[in-house]
């Protein structure tokens, strides 16, 4: 995994709100109207969470569609575990160092 990488997977849950949608969705699958609604957040702000945990692999979403014919975006938590060291650390850095000579 590169520094980037290894950032942005790490800075991706590094935020009280996403803690709170992973919890939620670690209970069910959830439409995003829906989470936006137990969260008490905009939905705009809710997709740029998503759109943050989703890209780092912790979340995954799909459209399902409802009785009425309405396309329903659903989210789900991708089981996950969360290790660092400090190994991991110096190879991303020494990766990242590498790269950029």
């Amino acid at each position: 995994m590169t520094l980037d990488e290894e950032i942005a997977r790490l800075s991706a849950l590094a935020n009280p709100h996403r803690f709170r949608i992973i919890a939620l969705l670690a209970a069910e699958s959830l439409h995003v109207s829906e989470l936006a609604r137990r969260l008490g957040m905009s939905r705009a702000l809710l997709y740029m969470h998503l759109q943050r945990l989703e890209s780092a692999g912790y979340v995954t979403g799909h459209l399902e569609l409802s009785d009425d014919g309405k396309a329903l975006k659903f989210f789900e938590v991708v089981p996950f575990e969360v290790t660092t060291n400090v190994a991991r650390i110096v190879a991303a850095v020494a990766a990242d160092t590498e790269s950029t000579h």
